[in-house]
């Protein structure tokens, strides 16, 4: 009898000591961070405050802010594809996401647009970022634009990031970076981009179609 309570204090001694190693050795619950209501956004809306019901619809695609899923990224899209010479209004599709390399060559404020409600402040104003595929041709003709808007910024400081455009302009300019985000066909660029207005004196740009917003962007080592 002696025996036998021996034998079962010892599986309960053995139990409680698997208890408190699992205890001390558990997986930590994964800190969620609530997902902003960012419909509204500084008091913002996703249609900005254009009149015109075309930029209204633009509005809303620039002001998209959940990340792609990686079947709608469209693999075609390569910052080369992009410059391709030629009339490219149908080349891509506005609803699929991209994930692009390049040399980032120029980081600064957005203008004052509908988009974010006419906006003067630059933290409430898009990032417009300029990339090349040679560090050593920064021609307009040869550069295609990313955008990083508010929204987007908010949601990076959630992960602990700063997008904020000195920030963004102190980390990745004049580096090699590799940007993911949601294709967009800038029609209000239509005629100062090379492939769909060549020849013109206000052009400044490649294409109208950008990744608008970006997603993510990281450095990456380039490989040539």
């Amino acid at each position: 009898m002696a025996r036998r309570n021996q034998t079962i204090w010892l599986v309960v001694l053995a139990l409680a000591v698997a208890l408190l190693w699992y205890w001390q050795h558990r997986p930590a619950t994964p800190r969620v961070i609530p997902q902003a209501n960012l419909e509204t956004f500084n008091g913002c809306g996703m249609e900005g405050d254009a009149s015109s019901p075309a930029v209204r619809e633009l509005n809303l695609l620039k002001n998209r802010y959940t990340a792609p899923e990686p079947r709608q990224i469209d693999p075609r899209v390569t910052l080369a594809a992009m410059l391709e010479p030629g009339d490219d209004r149908t080349r891509w599709n506005d609803h699929h996401a991209a994930e692009i390399t390049g040399y980032l060559w120029e980081v600064k404020v957005g203008g004052v647009e509908t988009v974010n409600c006419h906006a003067a402040d630059p933290p409430e104003r898009d990032t417009h970022i300029e990339l090349v595929l040679d560090p050593m041709n920064g021609s307009e003709d040869r550069r295609v634009i990313v955008e990083v808007t508010p929204r987007s910024r908010a949601l990076a400081k959630q992960r602990g990031e700063d997008w904020s455009t000195p920030a963004l302009r102190d980390h990745f300019d004049g580096r090699w970076v590799r940007v993911r985000g949601w294709l967009l066909f800038d029609t209000e660029h239509l005629a100062q981009s090379m492939n769909t207005a060549p020849g013109r004196p206000r052009d400044w740009r490649a294409t109208a179609w950008e990744i608008h917003p970006v997603t993510s962007l990281e450095v990456i080592d380039h490989l040539r």
